[in-house]
């Protein structure tokens, strides 16, 4: 990722099981991480993904819901799409005009390091507008080689 910058690109069509959520207010944003906290440990999910990577998802929503949030406006929809590799996060507001920009030479003490923290965490990501909303996307992988189990944290493949 560009330090600057956040990629303009449409949210990719993907198939797998969906999960949504509204978000009316900051507070909400903790009701829907549990909710998603208690998805991720049902058992098809545990042994098909690793801990780390639902990890991962977990503090993606958090920032990405909270930007959203803070720096958006409007009606807050959370969409994630379950798939075998992964899952595609998705946050939309009605603030279309508002590009995500990542925070530029600023002590981390001082916040806005969620995008690039979101960068690293994701395979892809990227942002989308339509004439009423803007949707900030992240693809993030489920940590287990498509094929393969997942790896016990802490030991090495």
């Amino acid at each position: 990722m560009d330090s600057q910058t956040w990629p303009a690109a449409p949210v990719p069509d993907v198939p797998g099981d969906v999960w949504r959520w509204q978000l009316p207010s900051v507070h909400d944003a903790s009701r829907v991480r549990m909710d998603l906290r208690a998805r991720l440990a049902h058992p098809s999910l545990t042994s098909s993904s690793t801990e780390d990577a639902r990890e991962g998802l977990l503090l993606a929503f958090e920032e990405l819901a909270s930007n959203a949030l803070r720096h958006g406006g409007g009606a807050v929809e959370a969409v994630i799409v379950a798939t075998r590799q992964g899952w595609l996060l998705t946050l939309s507001d009605e603030s279309p005009d508002r590009p995500p920009v990542p925070a530029v030479d600023r002590d981390p003490a001082l916040g806005g390091m969620g995008l690039p923290m979101v960068a690293q965490l994701s395979v892809h990501y990227g942002y989308a507008v339509d004439a009423e909303r803007k949707t900030v996307w992240a693809q993030l992988t489920s940590g287990v080689p498509v094929g393969g189990a997942p790896t016990p944290r802490g030991s090495r493949a």
